[in-house]
């Protein structure tokens, strides 16, 4: 069985690399959506990529690498969350613990 460790790193940064520009292109699933369901959105990746760097790399340049452009300008984009959208997510965030 293949462990994430038998990953290299080359291939790992390809899928990262792929995933940010899948989530880039589907700018119509809000964070709000993907915390609901998987419990992670692109703040979190963000964040994620910051404390990888060991601090390195700014909390607001990931952001802006993440959302290929300045935080305040998707923010400015995004939609407010509906009531269930809020639920769904406080919901699913109880199971990252």
């Amino acid at each position: 069985m293949a462990t994430l460790d038998d990953i290299d790193d080359a291939t790992a940064a390809a899928a990262f690399r792929r995933l940010v520009l899948h989530l880039r292109h589907r700018d119509d699933a809000a964070n709000v959506d993907l915390m609901g369901l998987a419990g992670f959105c692109r703040n979190c990746l963000s964040d994620w990529t910051h404390e990888a760097s060991g601090g390195t790399l700014g909390k607001d340049a990931a952001r802006e690498a993440i959302y290929g452009m300045p935080y305040a300008q998707w923010k400015a984009q995004a939609g407010e969350a509906t009531p269930e959208q809020l639920a769904r997510m406080a919901e699913s965030v109880k199971k990252n613990a």
